[in-house]
């Protein structure tokens, strides 16, 4: 990824996208994990079988439709300023309503419930963000993702 780029993966709240789990594919991955392993035993092929020692093999097609929705919600996140993440995220639209880039700009951000589940990221975004700017803040966070850095 260029490093003229990575501002674009700062949210709105502060959360570094690069740095995001979901983003870095791991639902993704794992889904494709467990289905390479339960490929590789054949459990697909044997649990209607199976299902006569443990009865929730019967709800097999079911799993695998959770898995696949997985994936399908959350396996190619483009970032907060592609409209990834959630779709219904309240600071993502207050910001784009007041015409923010981010929160750092907001007088209200100190105090706003919105930014309650972020809190940490914004507080981290915002040293940074209102000392240097957010390219710097972002590539701080990149080297720390090329370090093993992720969010939960």
């Amino acid at each position: 990824m260029e490093r003229s780029n990575l501002a674009d993966f700062v949210g709105y709240c502060g959360l570094y996208c690069n740095a995001c789990g979901i983003r870095q594919g791991k639902i993704r991955n794992a889904v494709e994990n467990l289905h390479g392993i339960i490929a590789s035993y054949g459990f697909d092929k044997h649990l209607p079988e199976l299902s006569k020692y443990e009865p929730s093999f019967k709800h097999y097609n079911e799993f695998e439709e959770v898995l696949n929705g997985l994936v399908k919600l959350f396996g190619n996140c483009p970032g907060c300023l592609q409209d990834g993440g959630d779709p219904n995220c309240k600071v993502r639209a207050c910001a784009k309503e007041k015409n923010y880039r981010t929160c750092t700009e907001c007088n209200e951000a100190d105090n706003c419930g919105k930014l309650a589940p972020y809190r940490e990221y914004y507080e981290a975004a915002r040293k940074i963000i209102n000392k240097d700017d957010i390219q710097k803040y972002a590539e701080d966070m990149q080297k720390k993702v090329d370090e093993g850095y992720s969010t939960p």
